[in-house]
């Protein structure tokens, strides 16, 4: 059995192709997570005091949007140091997984959160309280400030799971400040009491809405699914259809965490062939073709001149 990249055991610890640019990347992220941490925490405790004065389910509505964002960052913050341990023996892959599980957490999270910001929104509809506007529409433009500056910080730290996850609540949350912001004008130029709480069921809605994808891809990796875009017909059509093999099978095709994808597969040459060759040739085929860089391939010669169906 050979692989694409070689683990090189040295002192307990396992080290692979491409690991330099991970931990880089992994660097910058957490350096931006922590600075969007310290931003929402900051202004998160301020914005429920202004919802509790103002009574606006709206803007208690965002102030709770916020208290997540900031449980999201430090979970996010805490799983990318997490996935930056060294692998031992008993953990070849170390504990990348871990930004995965932080991602899957925000997501369930996030759900829960739109789920009660609707209930609570609902309740308000048939009972609209009074609602201070300038409280509103004054906590409201500082939330959206707010959200800005942490989505500015976000952006270009990476494009991982974890990463995605803390700034779709930051997104989420912008929307749902803006719609802080729609409530106050509303109440302050017409005196609408369904303002506020028709605001908060859009942000609930929103929340829920924008969860959707990276819990789908989240629970895919958890589940071994292939990686985003990327079909195991095709890959396997592709490698059975270089000069000498005559057959694939068992092929497993996996996400270990966001960017790094993992092959291994069982392939059967012609008699005679050069073994080596060939799995040189189709390491070379999933880097260049299918990004593919960790493959454990599992070459022998077939049986006779047996040609097996492809």
């Amino acid at each position: 059995m050979t692989s694409a990249t070689s683990a090189i055991i040295d002192g307990g610890r396992a080290e692979r192709g491409g690991t330099v640019a991970l931990v880089h990347d992994h660097g910058g992220a957490r350096k931006a997570l922590a600075a969007a941490l310290a931003l929402v925490a900051g202004f998160a405790g301020a914005e429920v005091l202004a919802g509790l004065l103002a009574g606006s389910v709206a803007l208690l509505a965002d102030a709770a949007h916020m208290l997540s964002d900031a449980l999201a960052l430090g979970l996010a913050l805490f799983a990318a140091w997490l996935a930056l341990r060294p692998a031992t023996p008993e953990r070849s892959f170390g504990w990348r997984r871990a930004e995965v599980l932080a991602a899957l957490a925000n997501a369930v999270v996030l759900v829960l959160l739109g789920a009660w910001i609707i209930w609570e929104a609902a309740g308000r509809l048939s009972d609209p309280p009074d609602v201070t506007g300038g409280w509103v529409l004054a906590a409201g433009v500082a939330g959206l400030a707010v959200n800005v500056a942490a989505a500015r910080i976000l952006h270009g730290a990476g494009s991982g799971l974890n990463v995605r996850a803390a700034m779709l609540h930051v997104l989420a949350d912008l929307a749902s400040s803006a719609g802080v912001v729609l409530a106050g004008l509303v109440v302050l130029v017409t005196g609408w009491p369904y303002a506020d709480p028709v605001a908060a069921l859009a942000i609930g809605v929103l929340v829920i809405v924008s969860t959707v994808d990276v819990l789908r891809e989240t629970i895919g990796v958890l589940l071994e699914g292939a990686p985003e875009g990327m079909d195991a017909r095709e890959v396997g059509a592709a490698m059975a259809s270089t000069e000498g093999v005559v057959g694939v099978h068992d092929l497993h095709l996996w996400t270990i965490t966001s960017g790094f994808p993992a092959l291994s597969a069982h392939v059967l040459v012609t008699a005679g062939a050069d073994c080596h060759a060939i799995r040189r040739d189709l390491e070379l085929l999933l880097r260049d073709r299918f990004q593919l860089d960790h493959t454990t391939l599992q070459v022998e010669h077939a049986p006779g001149l047996i040609k097996l169906a492809r």
